[in-house]
């Protein structure tokens, strides 16, 4: 569950500053996912847990009102359900602190007890808010099953294996998180593109690296491409990059080539920038469809 708190600037260490809302939204980066990928029109299926208390209750009826199968996602008794508490200034940016909560209950023995979910799927997507061990299960299994793979690697963390990312055919890092996992200066596009690259080494098969209103950069061993996007006047900026993996995700289900789906995602978290909150920014698959004109990859 997002607590969205508004304040005219991020507080500085030591200020105080006076906030001038606060909401209680359905979030967590994999249902945000799962969320608009069924809203979008997708045939979705979640695995997680959530605690016997109210935020996990909201957050499966709120899943179940678009679609999303939820029998993979427990209610864990006496544990609290995930929180994440989310700084938004007048300009749209986001700062977040996440209390896992019942996040780390995602086992491998979950994993195995939904495990149709898994075989059943034509893509799997991940994040790194449930333990690092779980994600790399699943992602042996999905690749031994010959299912995409579709990993957002946030929170980014810098130490993780290279074993962890073979078999990966999408990473989806912004800039901030692509210099967490290479350890290395990123900012200018030569510098995104480096890290890009050392990521291909890892066993990565594509990046695309998230820029907001600058557009992104897809990486693999074919060559890059630069993805302008859309200029919009952003609101708020959670989930952008959660409405983003969906839609792409949905449009690469729908035997879109990788270009048209960054193209799809970049239409509909374009859309989401402008709309408070996380779930609650997603739009409509008929929104989306109107607003891809413009778009385009350029090398």
């Amino acid at each position: 569950m997002d607590f969205v708190i508004e304040t005219p600037h991020m507080p500085k260490a030591g200020e105080t500053v006076q906030g001038r809302s606060v909401s209680q939204v359905p979030g967590g980066k994999g249902a945000n996912q799962a969320y608009a990928a069924g809203k979008l029109g997708g045939d979705v299926r979640m695995i997680g847990a959530v605690g016997d208390d109210a935020p996990g209750k909201t957050l499966k009826n709120n899943l179940g009102r678009v679609g999303v199968a939820t029998e993979g996602i427990i209610t864990v008794p006496g544990e609290t359900t995930g929180q994440a508490f989310i700084t938004v200034d007048v300009s749209g940016e986001n700062s977040i602190v996440i209390i896992p909560g019942t996040n780390a209950c995602v086992t491998r023995e979950l994993i195995q007890s939904s495990l149709r979910h898994i075989q059943e799927s034509d893509i799997v997507i991940m994040q790194l808010e449930i333990p690092i061990d779980t994600v790399e299960y699943v992602k042996d299994l999905a690749v031994s099953l010959g299912k995409v793979v579709i990993l957002d690697p946030a929170p980014a963390r810098a130490d993780l294996p290279d074993s962890f990312w073979k078999g990966v055919d999408y990473i989806k890092p912004n800039e901030t998180e692509l210099a967490i996992l290479t350890g290395r200066q990123i900012g200018s596009r030569e510098e995104i593109e480096a890290g890009a690259r050392q990521m291909l080494e890892k066993g990565v098969k594509n990046v695309i690296v998230t820029l907001g209103g600058e557009g992104c950069l897809l990486v693999s061993n074919e060559g890059s491409t630069w993805f302008s996007t859309k200029k919009v006047q952003a609101v708020d900026t959670t989930a952008a990059g959660d409405c983003f993996t969906a839609a792409f995700a949905l449009a690469l289900s729908k035997g879109k080539t990788c270009e048209e789906a960054i193209r799809f995602g970049q239409s509909a978290s374009a859309i989401a920038v402008t709309r408070k909150g996380a779930q609650t920014s997603i739009p409509s698959p008929e929104e989306v469809l109107a607003a891809e004109n413009g778009q385009s990859g350029q090398p």
